[in-house]
């Protein structure tokens, strides 16, 4: 494995803002480079281990959803300490067991060195054990969005799919997403820094809390 150095390899945690540490591996459809996905949107997920009963759901969940991350331009890419050999058991398993074919790549990482790049794993970790971490990033390779799971609780698809709507969508009308905020719903305009507009607003907080006009693109 062809693993290239990061100024994060000391385990340092990674920030939203933060560029995401390029790397290369093998993977599930080849020797990738994280460098590969530039110019468009990438979810990085991390798993503790192949044949494990929540992150055989997750991966069954992803596979029949992923046409849908596809047409929002985006790709996903799974990591693993375990080796490549063992991920095309698992693959073929969960083929063979939910007939479903899982096409994104899964990148080996058996000595942590990814993991730890990314903060996922502390430099005194031996184990994979706190390796369960999603990334969003986007065409700059900038790190957008993060999510953490336990072991015992899968991830969410609708939520990571709402998230990387969300983030599109504040990027394309530069504007806010609201809680709850899902596709069609109206965004939040930022908030005014002109003291006229403050005084003159009608209602107090109608100069930080302000609606966009329309519903956004479904």
């Amino acid at each position: 494995m062809d693993q290239l150095a990061s100024d994060h390899d000391r385990g340092e945690a990674l920030r939203i803002g933060d560029r995401a540490p390029e790397f290369t591996a093998r993977s599930t459809t080849g020797d990738i480079r994280l460098s590969d996905f530039l110019g468009r949107w990438l979810v990085l997920f991390s798993h503790p281990a192949d044949f494990t009963p929540v992150c055989t759901t997750e991966f069954v969940a992803l596979a029949r959803e992923a046409d849908a991350f596809d047409q929002r331009d985006c790709a996903l890419m799974a990591l693993s300490v375990d080796s490549l050999f063992s991920h095309f058991a698992w693959l073929r398993m969960i083929r063979d067991r939910f007939d479903i074919e899982v096409r994104f790549p899964i990148v080996e990482d058996p000595t942590l060195v990814i993991g730890r790049a990314f903060g996922m794993v502390s430099p005194q970790a031996n184990d994979s054990a706190t390796v369960r971490t999603t990334f969003f990033i986007d065409p700059q390779g900038v790190i957008r969005a993060m999510t953490c799971y336990p072991a015992n609780v899968g991830r969410s698809i609708p939520e990571m799919l709402r998230t990387l709507d969300a983030l599109q969508a504040v990027d394309e009308d530069q504007a806010l997403a609201p809680a709850n905020w899902r596709p069609g719903d109206a965004l939040l305009k930022p908030p005014t820094n002109m003291l006229d507009e403050v005084y003159s607003a009608k209602h107090e907080t109608d100069w930080f809390l302000r609606e966009e006009t329309g519903a956004r693109r479904k």
